[in-house]
């Protein structure tokens, strides 16, 4: 079995900023604490994209400072609101495509991952063109029948709620049908700061909250792009051969934990609550 960790949409902006009355860089240490301490285990932690909220290279050294906490490889992929030159001016060492897009294949003991670059120049919604595909159907066709997890920031989908849906992968039609034909266990998408899992073209999916900002679950909104400041949440992932598991943890929660104790009475219940609070 092989543990890993999604972490999505963090939104970072250069130290002493703030982002919608929130500071980032704050959920991402908390997050990534949380991560170090409870998962350490874990073999490789991949962040879905949207790393900066515009993109500059302050934001993306206060990003490389951040992630020395963590005890497992990093995988970072670009969102819309990333900018390419900026990245990899601070994480030269990161893989890219022979077109410079920041796309790499990992082969592990769960099978092939692929981490995709979806980002489209000046537009919100992404784009994987054809170069980008040439890359993948290479990728795919090194594959030789196993398991292949795909990691992008854009779902290629409709998830049935506008906002999300004006600016997911615009080429989506095409995308699948590179896909047909090979052994894709799960795609891991971000972009939609929701918590939503399915299936598409018989492939599983899931994505989740980001880091600082939520899109408000309102189905009747029209126009604009309404937000909210839920809770945020990372992924760990269990991957073997028969079976993907997925939980999600709002790492900042402070709601009572306790101890449920089946023999005790409702009121001692009540009291062995209180005291955990």
């Amino acid at each position: 079995m092989m543990k890993i960790i999604q972490i999505t949409d963090l939104h970072l902006v250069p130290a002493g900023d703030r982002l919608f009355d929130n500071d980032p860089g704050e959920r991402l240490t908390a997050c990534l604490a949380d991560i170090a301490r409870q998962h350490a285990d874990a073999e490789l932690c991949v962040i879905t994209g949207d790393l900066a909220h515009h993109g500059e290279e302050s934001a993306y050294v206060r990003l490389r400072e951040a992630l020395k906490v963590l005890p497992m490889p990093v995988r970072l992929l670009m969102g819309n609101h990333d900018n390419r030159a900026h990245f990899r001016s601070v994480f030269p060492e990161v893989p890219a495509d022979d077109f410079g897009f920041i796309q790499s294949a990992l082969d592990t003991a769960a099978g092939r991952f692929l981490f995709l670059d979806t980002k489209q120049t000046d537009r919100h919604a992404g784009l994987y063109c054809e170069q980008r595909q040439t890359w993948l159907r290479s990728r795919l066709g090194e594959s030789q029948g196993s398991p292949v997890y795909l990691f992008m920031h854009h779902p290629p989908l409709p998830v049935h709620f506008r906002p999300a849906d004006d600016i997911m992968l615009d080429d989506a039609a095409r995308f699948g049908q590179l896909l047909s034909g090979y052994s894709i266990r799960h795609l891991f998408f971000g972009h939609v700061h929701r918590p939503i899992a399915g299936s598409w073209q018989n492939i599983p999916f899931s994505t989740l909250r980001g880091l600082n900002h939520q899109l408000w679950l309102d189905f009747g909104h029209e126009r604009g792009i309404p937000c909210s400041m839920e809770p945020p949440a990372y992924a760990i992932a269990f991957l073997n051969s028969d079976a993907v598991v997925i939980h999600t943890h709002d790492f900042l929660d402070t709601s009572a934990k306790y101890l449920y104790e089946p023999d005790l009475p409702v009121e001692r219940q009540v009291v062995s609550m209180a005291r955990r609070r």
